[in-house]
């Protein structure tokens, strides 16, 4: 299958770019590499250096029988600083890219959306059904994306799935996170051990969990391209689905410092810094929906594991003494 990736440069999208070349598709990566890396497309697939509003001409050369969509804006914090970037990039550059699609009869989309759409749970494990109420631009943006894909299904035929998640870790073919602005807890913790920073820092202590930090929901990433694999033939002409990704447990911010300790033999010094406004004290998302309509299940669950994968690369002789 002809397949486009946008934002095919990035961490999760290099990933999955990789694992669909494995699988024997022909790959097209579309990114401006504002935040990807060119160096990260993998061998195997061309690269076209185009931002989602100037996706069309690409599109009509290419003329994919498919696309999946991972190309945005992602730092919350920056998302309420700046939200016009985020309203022109996550929405306005979808919309484009929509269009595009629609002009060469492309009707096939897996969008990388995010649990970051339900904001503050009222339960959890955090179900598709589940209201949604983001509570931050970023979150809001890609919510704006869902409600556009079940429009253009409803609309224009087209054969759409959305895929929410929370924390993705890990690497796999090589690949990995790499981002100019860090904000996520194991690379950030790895950065400690790999001697880029002093400390990490733990937002919250007293929060009622077992030991007070904060838990989080962690997805392998090659779990997370498994799931896009198994959800690009999946949705029928005009059908929207919405599926949500978890590793099927949480890890408290107490237990990724441990693990990240156990795994790179580094004291990995802390510093509590206190609740951050917003924090809820645990998301977690449940995937009970996708496992029962499309089989996938999470083969990468264990925590140290995770961490072992992603601290191979920042200290490749690791995955030879481990």
């Amino acid at each position: 299958m002809r397949v486009l990736v946008a934002g095919g440069a990035g961490y999760i999208g290099s990933v999955v770019t990789a694992a669909l070349l494995a699988a024997g598709h022909d790959v097209t990566v579309l990114d401006d590499l504002s935040t990807g890396h060119a160096d990260a497309v993998p061998a195997g697939a061309t690269l076209a250096r185009v931002a989602l509003h100037d996706s069309a001409p690409v599109l009509a050369e290419v003329r994919p029988e498919a696309v999946l969509h991972f190309a945005a804006r992602s730092l919350v914090g920056v998302s309420q600083q700046r939200p016009h970037e985020y309203w022109d990039t996550n929405v306005g550059g979808s919309l484009a890219l929509l269009e595009a699609m629609r002009a060469v009869g492309c009707r096939r989309i897996v969008f990388s959306s995010t649990a970051a759409t339900y904001g503050e749970p009222e339960s959890v494990p955090i179900r598709e059904e589940a209201p949604t109420r983001p509570t931050n631009t970023y979150g809001a943006s890609k919510l704006a994306v869902d409600h556009m894909l079940t429009s253009y299904a409803v609309a224009h035929g087209f054969a759409a799935v959305s895929l929410r998640y929370f924390n993705v870790a890990g690497a796999a073919f090589g690949l990995g996170e790499r981002h100019a602005t860090e904000t996520h807890l194991i690379p950030l913790a790895l950065q400690v051990a790999a001697g880029e920073r002093e400390s990490l820092t733990v937002f919250g202590r007293d929060y009622p969990t077992p030991d007070g930090t904060c838990i989080r929901d962690y997805v392998h990433v090659q779990d997370l391209a498994d799931a896009h694999l198994l959800a690009l033939p999946a949705p029928a002409e005009g059908e929207h689905r919405i599926y949500n990704l978890g590793n099927g447990t949480g890890f408290s911010v107490q237990e990724v410092v441990d693990a990240a300790r156990e795994v790179t033999g580094h004291a990995l010094p802390t510093v509590d810094g206190g609740r951050r406004a917003g924090d809820p004290a645990q998301l977690v998302a449940s995937s009970a929906r996708i496992r029962s309509d499309l089989g996938w299940m999470p083969r990468h669950t264990d925590l140290v594991g995770i961490v072992r994968d992603a601290w191979a690369l920042v200290d490749p002789a690791a995955a030879h003494r481990s």
